[in-house]
């Protein structure tokens, strides 16, 4: 049985990518208390004889809906290890200026909003999805996608039931935020000249050409990147081979905005250019390190 559990932050999508989901084929749960799951799939595997019929693709849907029942997901997850099934869990997440956006277009309230404000029901939310976000196997951020370009990060999704290999997360963040919770390995690039201390290119990002230009006019720059796709270019053949699904790299300056951007960015399209499955998402990018950075002191 193909299954997909399809979570993520309220407002990023799932009800659209449910219905894509749905379109191909999979029987599609909605709201589903995670303690239920491994039950429901036991009964659709193979039990005609009891006039159940066997399902080959099903996807129920999880989030925070379930209130405090989302606690039991971390034991769903285990029952279904050892019924010895493969699953998936597609996350959906977008930056908080947006969900704030499409929640007031729509009218819609928050699952949590009865107890408390919406951009704090929105926090609350990502704090109680961490631990199941660091247990995706796809994270889609839907922050700048139209409907026809998540359709496509979707059929991707498909694709990949069809293929064994290593899905790579890439995830830029700033120290001063707090680490890349879920991240195997984290790279700290915060020895590279700091574009935030040219004035000019302080409120650009490193997906920005004058931030590339800038880091890469210094050798360090040029070497490390050399040295760092080395690196993962060795290690990933033997993650694989232990059987590894899924290798979270993170990627950490101060502020998370230009110099960690630009590396994951790249770090990112070279291991894409060599085959592997890629995803890059920046933690911090939207952030103005302008209200969080002090300058260094000065002697003299």
């Amino acid at each position: 049985m193909d299954i997909i559990i399809l979570t993520g932050m309220s407002g990023a999508g799932k009800s659209q990518a449910a219905a894509y989901f749905e379109d191909h084929g999979y029987f599609c749960i909605d709201n589903l208390p995670p303690m239920l799951l491994p039950g429901i799939v036991e009964s659709f595997m193979g039990k005609e004889e009891a006039g159940i019929p066997a399902l080959d693709k099903l996807c129920v849907v999880v989030d925070v809906r379930s209130r405090s029942m989302l606690a039991g997901f971390d034991a769903a997850m285990v029952k279904l290890d050892d019924m010895d099934c493969k699953y998936r869990i597609v996350f959906l997440e977008a930056n908080d200026n947006v969900l704030v956006s499409r929640y007031r277009q729509t009218r819609r309230s928050h699952p949590l909003m009865q107890e408390m404000s919406l951009v704090d029901a929105i926090a609350a939310e990502r704090c109680l999805l961490q631990g199941i976000r660091g247990r995706a196997t796809n994270i889609i951020d839907t922050t700048m996608t139209t409907l026809s370009a998540l359709r496509k990060e979707l059929h991707t999704v498909l694709d990949e039931a069809e293929e064994a290999g290593l899905s790579i997360y890439v995830e830029s963040f700033g120290f001063m935020y707090g680490l890349s919770s879920d991240s195997d390995d984290v790279i700290d690039v915060r020895f590279l000249p700091n574009p935030f201390w040219v004035e000019k290119l302080q409120m650009m990002s490193g997906k920005d050409e004058p931030i590339a230009e800038y880091l890469m006019g210094f050798e360090e720059t040029r070497v490390f990147l050399d040295k760092l796709s080395d690196m993962f270019k060795y290690m990933i053949p033997f993650i694989i081979r232990e059987g590894k699904a899924r290798l979270n790299i993170g990627i950490g300056c101060t502020g998370g905005r230009h110099r960690s951007v630009f590396i994951a960015e790249k770090l990112g399209q070279m291991l894409a250019d060599d085959g592997y499955r890629v995803t890059v998402h920046h933690r911090d990018i939207d952030r103005d390190p302008r209200y969080d950075v002090k300058k260094p002191e000065t002697t003299g």
